[in-house]
C-alpha cells in the first residue's frame, strides 16, 4: 500500500507540473503572473577574460531591468525576461559546455561569446538545437562562413572594421603629410590575431606603407621583451597591434619601459586594452595617444553614460563590453517581439527578416544579411586624450580630432 500511495503522489505531482509549465507557456492563460522568457548571456566569468565577461553581465543586466521594467515582451502577453548566464571560463571547449547548459536550462535564445575562439565551438553546440545565438563582439570572418542558420553576428567583422582602419588610418597619415611610412604589426597567433597580420599584410602596401615584419605571439603571453628589443631595431614609424587586454598592457607597458616610441605612435585594430578604461587609468602614460579601431558606444547617446555610471557604481572600468551587450540584450528582445514567440524557429525567422534599434551602439538600424552578419555593424575610431577615450571618427560621433603623429 506504501508503494501504491508514493506512486499515486509522484504521478500527481508530474501532472500539476506539467499543468504549471503549460500555463507559463501560454501568455493569455494566466493575468495575475505573467510567463517568463530566459535569455542566456554566455560569457567568461572566470579565467583570463574574467573581466570582460563582468563588464558584459552589467550591460545585459541593465538592459533586462530596463525591459521588464517597461512591460516585458508585450507581445508575448508583457512576458519578464530572466538572464541566465553561461561561464565559458575563458577557453574554447567551456564554451560549448556552457551553451548546452543554456539550453538545458531553458534559454529560448543566447547572446555574447566575446572572443572568436569561445563563440566558435559556443555556436556550433547552439547549432546542434536551433537554438538562436546572436554574438556581441566576436570579430573573426571565418565565425560567418559556415551556413549557420541559426547564427548571427551583431558588431562588425575583421573585415569590416579593417575597412574603417585602412580608411581613416589613410586620413590620418594624408593630414600630417605622411608621416608614417613603415608599419610593425604585432599580434596574437590565435583567431583574432591571425587574421588581424594576414589582412594588413595583404592590404597596407598598396595603400602606401611598407610592412616590415609581422611579430606573433601567445596567448597568455608573460614576457614582451624579446618582441619589444625586435621593434627596436626595425624602427618602425607606426605599430598595429592586436591583443587581448592583459597582453595589450603588457606590450604598451615594455614599449615605455624600453623608451620604444614609434613616432606615429600605436594605432590598434581590436587592441584589448585601448579601449578600456581600466588600461587608461592605471597605466595613464603608455595609454596617452593610442588609437584604436573597436567597439564603442555612441558617446552622444544618453542611455551610453547611464551605462557608464552603473559600471563605475560597480567599482569596475568602463569598455565595450557593457554597452555591446545592453545593445544586444535589446535586439533579442526585439525579435521575441516579433516573433509573438519563444520557440526557436519563430525566433531565427524574425532576426532573419527585421531590423533592429540597436541600442546605444552606433549601428543606426541593424539588419542581418543571408549570412548572419549584421550589415550596418560599425567599430569607432578612439584615442586616448589627457586620460580621456575620446572619438575620433567617424565626424557624426567624433568628440575630438586626432592627435597624430603621437611621438612627432
Amino acid at each position: 500500500m506504501k508503494k501504491l500511495t508514493n506512486s499515486v503522489s509522484r504521478r500527481t505531482v508530474l501532472k500539476v507540473g506539467g499543468v504549471s509549465a503549460m500555463v507559463l507557456a501560454a501568455p493569455g492563460l494566466s493575468r495575475a503572473q505573467a510567463p517568463t522568457v530566459k535569455i542566456g548571456l554566455l560569457q567568461p566569468m572566470t579565467g583570463g577574460f574574467a573581466g570582460d565577461g563582468d563588464l558584459a553581465r552589467i550591460g545585459a543586466e541593465y538592459a533586462i531591468k530596463e525591459i521588464n521594467d517597461a512591460g516585458g515582451i508585450k507581445s508575448l502577453g508583457g512576458a519578464k525576461l530572466e538572464l541566465l548566464i553561461g561561464d565559458s571560463r575563458s577557453n574554447a571547449e567551456a564554451g560549448a559546455q556552457a551553451t548546452e547548459q543554456l539550453k538545458a536550462d531553458g534559454a529560448a535564445i543566447v547572446v555574447g561569446g566575446f572572443a572568436s575562439g569561445i563563440s566558435m565551438t559556443a555556436t556550433q553546440a547552439a547549432a546542434r538545437y536551433e537554438l538562436p545565438f546572436i554574438i556581441d563582439c566576436a570579430v573573426s570572418d571565418a565565425l560567418m562562413t559556415r551556413n549557420l542558420k541559426n547564427v548571427f553576428r551583431f558588431n562588425p567583422s575583421f573585415s569590416m572594421a579593417a575597412d574603417v582602419a585602412l580608411k581613416n588610418l589613410v586620413t590620418i597619415n594624408d593630414a600630417s603629410g605622411k608621416v608614417a611610412k613603415t608599419v610593425a604589426i604585432v599580434h596574437e597567433d590565435g583567431l583574432l590575431g591571425s587574421g588581424l597580420a594576414k589582412l594588413m599584410q595583404a592590404r597596407l602596401p598598396a595603400l602606401g606603407f611598407e610592412v616590415v615584419e609581422a611579430i606573433s605571439h601567445p596567448t597568455p603571453a608573460r614576457d614582451m621583451s624579446n618582441v619589444v628589443l625586435r621593434l627596436r631595431s626595425l624602427q618602425p614609424d607606426l605599430i598595429i597591434p592586436s591583443h587581448y587586454f592583459n597582453e595589450f598592457v603588457l606590450f604598451a607597458r615594455t614599449l615605455q619601459q624600453q623608451r620604444v616610441k614609434p613616432k606615429g605612435g600605436i594605432y590598434a585594430l581590436f587592441g584589448g586594452a585601448a579601449s578600456s578604461y581600466r588600461f587608461v587609468k592605471e597605466f595613464p602614460e603608455a595609454a596617452e595617444g593610442v588609437m584604436d579601431v573597436n567597439h564603442w558606444g555612441d558617446p552622444k547617446n544618453p542611455t551610453n553614460d547611464k551605462l557608464m555610471q552603473a559600471v563605475q557604481a560597480a567599482g569596475k572600468f568602463y569598455a565595450y563590453n557593457a554597452p555591446i551587450n545592453y545593445s544586444v540584450v535589446k535586439v533579442a528582445a526585439q525579435a521575441l517581439e516579433f516573433a509573438k514567440s519563444a520557440e526557436s524557429g519563430a525566433i531565427i525567422e524574425a532576426l532573419q527578416k527585421n531590423e533592429f534599434d540597436s541600442g546605444v551602439m552606433p549601428y543606426g538600424k541593424s539588419k542581418f544579411d543571408a549570412t548572419g552578419q549584421n550589415v550596418n555593424a560599425l567599430p569607432l575610431n578612439t584615442q586616448v586624450q589627457g586620460g580621456q577615450i575620446k572619438v575620433i571618427y567617424p565626424d557624426k560621433f567624433a568628440q575630438a580630432k586626432p592627435k597624430f603623429p603621437a611621438n612627432g
